[in-house]
């Protein structure tokens, strides 16, 4: 990537695509992206951006109110965390082989994972339960929706994404942020559909989501809801 600024809107110009447009993001973090069409100059999207200065302006205004929802979760007792929709309390205990299991309706983190290794240690804790436990449901999903699709999968990956949901990778894995598995089924099944059709088109034309529509119909809904609460999705 490489950082361009027009004015007072720093941006990151991405590489070229086969497409006619120039198709601007706030990502998730809220960096201004820009990718272009391959035969656009610099200085020809510094324009588009100048020219989309106001949307631009209200989009990141908007990225701010919707992190501001953001939450901050304290490795105490009664803490609550997010798996597949639903909240969860925390209980320390001590009498527990693994670091961290799903017992009895509350997520149960052995103590001495706080105790020596501090917050960073318990959440990991808690990445590595979501990515194993991801993987399954994630591969599950994209085996039952790629046949609607019309696509073949060459495999699937749970990880760290930083600002990112997921990734249709050139070799045809598709990658998922641990994250997700914090949010409901028929948000994770989105996200699948969503990286599903990047095998048809690579970008978010009007033709891409006809393909997400023919499999999903109400994903629109499913977008939004996602766009709204994604903030809160973190340990």
């Amino acid at each position: 990537m490489n950082a361009r600024r027009v004015k007072d809107i720093e941006y990151q110009l991405l590489p070229g695509s086969p497409r006619k447009t120039t198709d601007i993001v706030i990502e998730r973090n809220g960096q201004v992206t820009a990718r272009p069409p391959t035969d656009y100059t610099p200085e020809q999207v510094d324009a588009v951006v100048e020219s989309k200065r106001m949307w631009i302006y209200r989009n990141l205004a908007e990225w701010k109110d919707l992190n501001a929802s953001a939450v901050v979760r304290e490795w105490v007792n009664g803490e609550t965390f997010l798996y597949l929709g639903r909240a969860y309390r925390l209980s320390l205990v001590s009498d527990q082989g693994c670091a961290l299991q799903l017992k009895e309706g509350r997520f149960c983190l052995n103590r001495t994972v706080v105790e020596r290794g501090g917050p960073e240690s318990a959440r990991q804790s808690f990445e590595s339960y979501f990515a194993d436990k991801g993987l399954r449901r994630f591969s599950e999903q994209v085996n039952y929706f790629a046949p609607k699709v019309g696509v073949q999968v060459a495999g699937v990956k749970v990880k760290e994404m930083g600002y990112r949901w997921a990734s249709c990778g050139k070799t045809g894995v598709l990658n998922f942020h641990w994250k997700c598995m914090m949010a409901p089924p028929k948000i994770i099944d989105y996200i699948v559909v969503h990286e599903l059709c990047h095998f048809h088109h690579r970008n978010h034309t009007e033709a891409f989501w006809n393909e997400v529509d023919k499999v999903m119909p109400d994903y629109r809904e499913r977008k939004e809801w996602l766009r709204k609460h994604g903030a809160s999705l973190d340990v």
